[in-house]
């Protein structure tokens, strides 16, 4: 289910896990041209940019290649963050409200912030895998 008031640019390129709605939240903007892929249980809050690709800086009529965006299992993408091309999330990485992250988390376990995005708090990993263990057996 798409919010009325969300944008899903290409969603055929958009690949989502159990329990993921993007757009579900008022606003979001999802551009896939270049590929989307949102693990298991992740949310999306509102007014989330998740932007796959840039527009050329010579022609920008046309858009940059790009890998695809990777967002991990158990994500919390907050307020008015984000996505930029190429960017990889790893699981229960937190994107704080108004965050820009332009950058790779791969290791996830971690809240993420600012402009550009960086690490300002750890997660404890083995009380994160025991969550997802005992709440969604997984």
């Amino acid at each position: 289910m798409v919010h009325h008031t969300s944008t899903i640019r290409i969603p055929e390129k958009i690949t989502k896990g159990i329990n993921v709605y993007p757009g579900d939240s008022p606003c979001n903007y999802i551009e896939a041209s270049n590929g989307v892929f949102i693990d298991d249980y992740t949310n999306i809050g509102p007014n989330v940019g998740i932007i796959s690709s840039n527009h050329n800086l010579i022609d920008n009529s046309k858009q940059d290649e790009a890998p695809p965006i990777y967002i991990g299992k158990f994500c919390w993408i907050g307020m008015n963050a984000v996505i930029l091309p190429g960017v990889q999330l790893g699981d229960f990485t937190i994107v704080g409200a108004g965050a820009i992250v332009s950058r790779n988390f791969p290791e996830g376990y971690c809240v993420i912030a600012g402009n550009p995005a960086q690490i300002i708090n750890y997660l404890d990993k083995n009380e994160c895998e025991q969550f997802a263990k005992t709440k969604y057996d997984r």
